[in-house]
């Protein structure tokens, strides 16, 4: 086929979230426990997983025209690709990752500068000689193959590792002592790639909708009937993306009103809207929401 993006997915702990928003956005995508080429219901794109910490590589040198990765990993390997999107989610939720200087509770290091002569375990080991050498130290980076959080005190003094919540780095006995950098997900693409009319147009395709998918994550659609006679006090009560949507019924004194909303108001919204006059009110989930 003449016309066929090559995508990659991070494999590992972005996976299942990244399947997820696809799946809002409109593509399903299947895959078994040890494959890494999922099937997607587009003729005109093959998937590949890749782990997140590769990807850009392989999108610098060709293999993949497309694919989401972390901003911390692009840095890391010093690729030269295309930045098509920031996409604000994690494993966990919406919201960025960090990546944190840490050490034990009770040890002497409360900074940087005391990393002086000591030994970091990493695995994102060229940012954190950056880190170090832009604050004037001399310390041993040490790349982790994982289970950084156990290393210290006995295998490092104090390790440069990624968080959501901090639950993790605190169950070790850990304090985060420094922010080194935010991270968020990228939609990277080839710059050949880029290039490439088509293939261009089908990346920005998928991300308007990957984009839309995210929105829609901490919306949801309100609609009710509303007597004319109260159909200002409502209004007064919806906030909304635009305006709401307002429809008249068979019935010349009722409405109906529908709208988008942040979900995290509704529970407080809802009985304010009812004390305000409207009925048969419906909360319903959103796919996508397109500006």
């Amino acid at each position: 086929m003449s016309n066929l993006l090559k995508l990659g997915l991070p494999k590992g702990s972005l996976q299942e979230s990244t399947f997820h928003l696809f799946g809002k956005a409109g593509y399903k995508i299947s895959s078994t426990s040890r494959s890494y080429f999922p099937a997607i219901d587009d003729p005109e794109m093959k998937a590949m997983l890749i782990r997140a910490q590769e990807m850009s590589r392989y999108v610098e040198d060709g293999t993949l025209d497309v694919g989401m990765t972390g901003r911390d990993w692009v840095m890391e390997n010093g690729s030269k690709v295309q930045e098509v999107a920031e996409l604000i989610y994690a494993k966990a939720g919406l919201r960025p990752v960090r990546w944190v200087l840490a050490a034990p509770a009770n040890s002497a290091i409360k900074s940087v500068k005391d990393l002086e002569g000591k030994k970091i375990a990493t695995e994102l080991v060229n940012v954190s000689k950056e880190y170090l050498k832009k604050n004037g130290v001399n310390a041993q980076v040490e790349f982790s193959w994982g289970a950084t959080e156990a290393k210290p005190p006995e295998l490092a003094d104090a390790i440069i590792e990624v968080t959501e919540t901090g639950s993790s780095l605190r169950a070790n006995n850990l304090v985060i002592l420094e922010t080194l950098m935010e991270s968020n997900t990228l939609v990277i693409a080839n710059k050949a790639a880029w290039g490439d009319p088509w293939k261009k147009k089908k990346i920005e395709d998928m991300v308007l909708l990957l984009k839309g998918a995210l929105a829609a994550e901490e919306k949801v659609g309100l609609k009710m009937n509303v007597p004319r006679t109260k159909l200002d006090a409502v209004l007064k009560v919806l906030p909304s993306l635009n305006s709401p949507t307002v429809a008249d019924l068979q019935d010349k004194n009722w409405v109906d009103v529908d709208t988008v909303v942040d979900e995290k108001i509704v529970r407080t919204m809802i009985p304010k809207l009812k004390d305000a006059g409207a009925e048969g009110i419906v909360e319903y989930p959103l796919n996508k929401v397109i500006p």
